[in-house]
C-alpha cells in the first residue's frame, strides 16, 4: 500500500476480496501479466560450483532473440495458461480473453485482474469485452468481468511469484542454444506445475481471497471443468 498513489486502493482491493470470496465452482479468476521482453543469452544467478571452477558469464554477449511471455493464472485451480508475444499491447490481452474464453468455456463467469499498464486499461479492450458479452449467450461462451488491481500495486499480481519461480527455475544460470530451446525449457516448466496442482491442489494466492472458503468447494461441480492447459 505504501508504493501506490490509487486513491481507490482500499477499494479495489475489497472488491477482489469480495469477489474470491464469494467465487463460485463454475467461476474463474485470472491473474494477468507478461514477463519480459528478456534476452536468450548465458545468465549469471546462485550457482553450485566446485573449488576450483570458475564459472563466468560475459559481460558482452551477442543475443540469441528476446522472448515475451504473456500468461494468465487461475487462483482456485493454480493453473497457468501462457502463449509468447511479439509485443506488449491492447491485442495480446484481446488474444488472452479470447483464449480463456474458450477454455472456460463451461464457466458462466471468468475474471480478469492485471495492473494498471495503459495496454490493460484501454478504451479498445474494455469495447472488445462489451461485443464478447453481449454476443457470449448465444454463443455459449463465459461472461468476461475485468478486475483491475491498484496503480502502482503491481505485488498484488499473484503471478509475479510464478514468474519469479519460473526465473529461479530455468532462466537464472540458463545458457539455451536458441529461442526454441528457451520456449520448450518454459512450456515444460508450466506443464509440469500445472500437473503438480492438479495432482496435489492448492489454491494460488493467501491474503488477497479474504474471507476464506473450504477449497474443495471448488472442484464439488462439474459445471466448470478443468481445462486442458499447455
Amino acid at each position: 500500500m505504501l508504493t501506490s498513489r490509487d486513491p481507490e486502493y482500499n477499494t479495489k482491493i475489497e472488491a477482489i476480496k469480495k469477489i474470491l470470496s464469494e467465487l463460485e465452482s463454475d467461476e474463474a479468476f485470472f491473474s494477468i501479466d507478461e514477463f519480459g521482453p528478456f534476452a536468450v543469452k548465458k545468465r549469471g544467478g546462485r550457482k553450485w560450483v566446485a573449488p576450483e571452477e570458475n564459472y563466468t558469464v560475459p559481460q558482452w554477449q551477442k543475443s540469441k532473440g528476446y522472448l515475451i511471455v504473456t500468461a494468465a493464472l487461475e487462483l482456485s485451480r493454480n493453473q497457468v495458461t501462457h502463449f509468447y508475444s511479439n509485443n506488449k499491447n491492447t491485442q495480446e490481452m484481446i488474444k488472452m480473453m479470447d483464449v480463456l474464453r474458450t477454455q472456460h468455456r463451461n464457466c458462466k463467469t471468468i475474471y480478469l485482474s492485471w495492473d494498471a499498464a495503459s495496454w490493460h486499461i484501454s478504451k479498445g479492450l474494455f469495447l472488445q469485452i462489451k461485443g464478447r458479452n453481449e454476443e457470449a449467450p448465444i454463443q455459449g461462451y463465459p461472461i468476461v468481468k475485468p478486475v483491475p488491481l491498484p496503480a502502482g500495486a503491481q505485488f498484488l499480481n499473484v503471478i509475479e511469484s510464478v514468474f519469479s519461480g519460473m526465473a529461479r527455475a530455468i532462466i537464472h544460470n540458463s545458457d539455451y542454444l536458441s529461442l526454441e530451446a528457451a520456449k520448450q525449457a518454459i512450456d515444460k516448466h508450466f506443464t509440469t506445475r500445472n500437473q503438480d496442482f492438479q495432482k496435489h491442489p492448492k489454491r494460488a494466492g493467501r491474503k488477497i481471497w479474504g474471507a476464506e472458503r473450504v477449497q474443495s468447494e471448488f472442484r464439488e461441480s462439474n459445471n466448470c471443468k478443468d481445462p486442458l492447459y499447455r
